[in-house]
């Protein structure tokens, strides 16, 4: 077995990049299903993961253990909450039967409900504070998001930047991505929003700021994230196979703007109370 004292999540995550093609996309198929692979046969994991039984045993082998069934233990050990108060639910709600119509807006209401209720797990509670402390701690933050996710990056900024000035948005200028990232100062922090399909400038973005000493918050879908052994703090969000949704990111970046205000509640307070003044003064907003 493995007698390393990190889980073995950890440990396929560090090693999974010095391993050959096959194994790699072995590694990445369990970071995304470790959750059922602690009830399945080799045999199985080998047909749904789309490789062959000897990767998978020079897999286990690489990950230091002897048989595949120590190797599904371990996994299935991960898998189970150590606090029931956290366990995760498969749903909120139970299918429809064929043939019923329920309301779209049903529909997505209740998935959006789902995922939120399996990202809230006590990984996410700690790694949230660990978020707050490097924020509040940094001398810049820097937002970078793209495709659908650009908008994510946009919104926390928009919302934070109403108290918070030390902010700045990398979002628009891709292409000069590397310039500015190269201009980062030790103290400054990366937020990175990275979702499947990971796209290549975003992982670039986090490699460089990585290579220069950057501290990285990395918000993600998996574990599999190609850049997570990057991060000096990742924030796991749930997301759905059936219905496209951000509802569980839009949760998240509101947490932390309102926990960030808290911390610091008297300046932010005055700070907005300013903007609102200003804001009707110079007829922006309606005032009756």
């Amino acid at each position: 077995m493995n007698t390393q004292n990190q889980s073995i999540i950890t440990e396929i995550i560090n090693i999974k990049e010095s391993l050959p093609k096959k194994q790699r996309q072995l590694c990445d198929y369990i970071l995304k299903n470790y959750q059922s692979i602690g009830l399945i046969t080799i045999k199985e994991l080998s047909h749904d993961a789309k490789v062959g039984v000897s990767t998978i045993m020079r897999t286990v082998n690489a990950l230091g253990y002897n048989h595949f069934n120590d190797l599904r233990k371990d996994l299935y050990d991960e898998s189970v909450p150590a606090n029931s108060k956290w366990t995760l639910k498969k749903s909120f709600s139970e299918i429809p039967n064929e043939g019923e119509s329920v309301p779209t807006l049903v529909q997505v209401s209740k998935e959006s409900i789902n995922l939120l209720d399996k990202s809230l797990d006590s990984t996410l509670l700690e790694n949230f504070e660990a978020t707050i402390d490097l924020i509040r701690h940094a001398s810049h933050i820097n937002i970078l998001g793209s495709r659908p996710y650009k908008a994510m990056a946009l919104y926390f900024e928009q919302l934070l930047g109403e108290f918070y000035s030390k902010i700045r948005q990398l979002s628009h200028d891709t292409e000069v991505l590397c310039d500015r990232i190269l201009q980062f100062e030790e103290d400054e922090v990366l937020l990175v929003f990275a979702f499947e399909p990971y796209t290549n400038r975003i992982i670039e973005a986090v490699t460089l700021a990585h290579e220069l000493g950057i501290k990285i918050i990395l918000i993600t879908d998996h574990i599999s994230c190609p850049v997570i052994q990057y991060a000096s703090v990742t924030l796991k969000v749930e997301v759905s196979e059936e219905k496209f949704s951000v509802v569980p990111i839009i949760v998240l970046i509101e947490a932390l703007v309102i926990e960030l205000g808290k911390r610091s509640s008297e300046e932010s307070i005055k700070k907005l109370k300013r903007l609102e003044r200003t804001l009707i003064e110079k007829n922006v907003t309606f005032s009756y």
